[in-house]
């Protein structure tokens, strides 16, 4: 179970009525929201899709959270939402939902979903379709995951503090990568020093043995480490949800001449990137300084991946491990926004390197702050 992010109460009704706003533009009376960042963002609470559950905001009346009877309570104890319906396990929650409309007098007009929302397959499209004949159902998009790019305050401190626990937890790890031990060794340090610092219980992030530049998502090995190897550590603590990334490779005794060329001309790259990213800053803009350098330097024929997405709420049962509301690539043409918070990430060479980025009105914020460069465990070789 994730902290408890104690928003102020004022918090969240900015956030519904920053919602509001963009349902009554669209002429929507009534907002459903099933997918959990958004149901947490907007009313402190989430749980998984073991049974459906959604949060509904009327234009013009309080909301509700409909959720299964045995989440009923610890959804009351985190929400500040006080109308919970409720319905039993076997029970269809599509009536149910169908009824909580109707006693409010919310049965009719516009019904706005996010038609690409994960929680929302088609059998159950078609259930909500066929429980509520009188509502129109239009698609609202990622309303919600829109207004979460910009972090208040309050959130950009909990990333602040989730920060300073990704540089401990990096540090302790790659002390850990030595010959005879493995990266589950370094994997479980960093699982402990989530829950020692304060951070949720989660998963460690990917950490593998870095060759070529598509090794950032492979797999955890037991295989014992030796002298040569470098391990890549992704790592990604969450505090309240909340999420902050950073990124080393640990090279273990003297890298190679190529490996160490490749982190430095990673790293220079990236330090452009970042100061780049600035309030009005075109996205391709930003994202073709790393792209076209790693390509012109030689270190990849070509760039396949993104160079950035925002950060910001992940909850334990999501699907989506990051988040992609806004991604650098060659054909982004939206503009950086002060308030925005990113993953900036480089893999080339066998290296990679990765901060979490706020972007200030007067310019960027790395808030990690473990020192850039390769990490190399004299082992004596």
């Amino acid at each position: 179970m994730m902290e408890e992010a104690r928003f102020q109460t004022k918090e969240y009704a900015d956030r519904i009525a920053a919602l509001r706003h963009r349902m009554e533009a669209a002429g929507i009376g009534v907002a459903l929201l099933d997918e959990i960042e958004a149901m947490t963002w907007l009313s402190g609470y989430g749980s998984s899709l073991n049974r459906w559950r959604c949060v509904v905001v009327p234009l013009d009346a309080e909301p509700f959270f409909l959720i299964r009877s045995l989440d009923g309570a610890p959804c009351r104890q985190r929400t500040w939402i006080k109308d919970i319906p409720i319905y039993r396990d076997w029970e269809d929650p599509m009536p149910v939902l169908a009824g909580a409309l109707a006693t409010r007098g919310l049965l009719q007009g516009k019904l706005g979903l996010d038609f690409n929302s994960y929680a929302m397959s088609l059998h159950r499209f078609g259930q909500l379709r066929a429980a509520l004949p009188e509502m129109e159902l239009v698609d609202m998009g990622p309303v919600v995951n829109e207004l979460r790019l910009i972090k208040s305050p309050a959130e950009i401190g909990l990333l602040r503090r989730c920060s300073a626990i990704a540089d401990e937890a990096l540090r302790r790890a790659a002390a850990a990568c030595v010959p005879g031990g493995t990266q589950r060794d370094a994997a479980r340090i960093v699982v402990s020093a989530y829950i020692e610092l304060g951070a949720d219980p989660s998963p460690p992030g990917p950490i593998s043995a870095g060759a070529g530049w598509d090794f950032l998502h492979g797999h955890l090995s037991d295989v014992p480490l030796s002298v040569g190897d470098v391990v890549h550590l992704e790592l990604t603590p969450r505090i309240a949800g909340y999420s902050a990334r950073i990124m080393r490779c640990v090279a273990m005794g003297r890298p190679t001449a190529s490996l160490a060329a490749a982190a430095d001309t990673l790293i220079a790259l990236q330090d452009k990137q970042i100061a780049a990213l600035r309030p009005g800053a075109v996205a391709s803009d930003v994202d073709a300084i790393l792209r076209n350098g790693v390509v012109r330097s030689g270190l990849r024929p070509r760039y396949d991946n993104i160079t950035g997405y925002t950060l910001g709420l992940y909850a334990p049962q999501t699907p989506r491990t990051s988040d992609f509301t806004r991604i650098l690539h060659p054909g982004a043409d939206w503009k950086v926004e002060a308030g925005m918070v990113f993953h900036i990430y480089a893999s080339a060479g066998g290296a990679s390197i990765s901060e979490t980025v706020l972007v200030r009105e007067d310019g960027p914020e790395r808030l990690t702050r473990f020192p850039r460069g390769l990490i190399i465990n004299d082992i004596g070789d």
